[in-house]
């Protein structure tokens, strides 16, 4: 699956160059009809496949397990997040996500245990596609992935960065089968995580166009740390009214 993802990415690097940011409303999705043929794909999976195993797996699996598996793979991603705060030149949050990484991975019980959160270090997530879009590369066209669900061009070229800062991919045996059996479990504890979720999308008239939206809104939040500028939505010319002519003087 990350090496799928890794030759997307480079495909897609090329549709990168001289890509604006383009509102979350009005993105650039020229795949539009291919993209929903995969978001149906992946609605078909997730329906027959993988949200019956996560609701298995919440039924047997106490909350307690369930939170401890999260903030195991999450602590996986402290090293991502290390690194492209620093890319970002965001240092004391590149301090905070380090201190996270240590905290956690000790104190923590090698990241079973969110013991940062509890001191003060909130989770902060930095990918490579954020770094990406803060040195002002432009999203790119909107992407359905196979069963990875939304993206777009620049973070596509994101995860195949990432790939190269989660720890696990140094492991020699990270294709044998407990290395598989992890990803698994992580994929379904993810999808149990949002099983609450299942209800909001279900009331939508258009889903793929629900998913399209927040999908990019979040992206562009993340990007700007939860306060992104307003963006401008200007009228075209033929819609932009001429100034009132001044009135004349009195006599």
């Amino acid at each position: 699956m990350r090496l799928a993802g890794t030759l997307l990415a480079f495909v897609a690097l090329a549709a990168l160059s001289g890509c604006a940011h383009r509102p979350a409303d009005d993105p650039a999705d020229p795949l539009e009809p291919v993209n929903r043929a995969v978001f149906a794909f992946n609605e078909t999976a997730d329906k027959y496949g993988l949200r019956p195993v996560a609701k298995a797996y919440v039924a047997i699996t106490p909350a307690p397990a369930r939170e401890g598996v999260s903030n195991f793979f999450d602590n996986l991603q402290e090293p991502r997040n290390v690194v492209n705060a620093l890319l970002q030149l965001k240092f004391t949050q590149a301090g905070k996500n380090l201190g996270r990484l240590l905290l956690n991975t000790t104190a923590g019980l090698a990241g079973f245990i969110d013991v940062a959160s509890e001191v003060g270090l909130e989770k902060h997530e930095e990918g490579f596609g954020q770094t990406l879009g803060y040195w002002g590369v432009g999203e790119g066209w909107y992407l359905m992935l196979p069963l990875l669900g939304p993206s777009n061009n620049r973070d596509l070229v994101g995860f195949a960065g990432d790939s190269f800062l989660n720890p696990s991919f140094y492991l020699p045996g990270r294709y044998d089968v407990y290395s598989i059996s992890a990803n698994v479990v992580n994929l379904v504890n993810t999808r149990a995580n949002f099983l609450s979720a299942d209800g909001i999308l279900e009331q939508q008239f258009d889903r793929y166009l629900f998913v399209r939206t927040a999908y990019l809104q979040q992206r562009w939040s993340l990007i700007h740390d939860g306060n992104p500028p307003l963006e401008d939505f200007e009228l075209p010319e033929d819609e932009v009214e001429a100034p009132a002519a001044p009135a004349p003087a009195a006599k």
